[in-house]
């Protein structure tokens, strides 16, 4: 089984994860922009019961795109965002992946709210969303 390490930054805060994410997942909302300070964030998704957190971290919830709350976690030193929590997955935790130790995870099966999608960024997927994955589908 595959054990990966995702820390922030100063390495306080990380989570080791036991076996393969069921979901990697790009989100272009605004909310995702402004969190990472890029034009989408990716997140790996895993069962909270195959994942143990270690350090401290603090708390800032939004309300997402989806009109959901969306928890954020992130380190109180550094201030890195390694992780979430939402409704949508209530069984399980999203992993920034720039967090993982390593480049072997897997590519992105699903884009999200391409409705907020910068004009020049590419996307290759087939599973693509307007919105959240309950709304409209990119058509090609």
């Amino acid at each position: 089984m595959t054990n990966r390490i995702a820390h922030c930054h100063c390495r306080q805060l990380q989570i080791t994860t036991i076996g393969e994410p069921y979901a990697v997942v790009m989100c272009h909302c605004r909310g995702c922009q402004q969190r990472t300070g890029a034009p989408f964030g990716v997140g790996a998704y895993f069962k909270l019961d195959d994942c143990s957190i270690a350090g401290t971290s603090k708390q800032y919830v939004r309300t997402g795109a989806s009109g959901s709350p969306f928890e954020n976690r992130f380190c109180p030193d550094c201030g890195t965002t390694v992780y979430w929590l939402t409704p949508f997955h209530p069984d399980g935790i999203g992993i920034a992946t720039g967090c993982f130790d390593g480049n072997d995870l897997p590519v992105p099966s699903r884009s999200v709210w391409e409705s907020e999608r910068h004009h020049w960024v590419d996307m290759p997927l087939q599973d693509r969303w307007l919105e959240g994955r309950n709304g409209p589908k990119v058509e090609d």
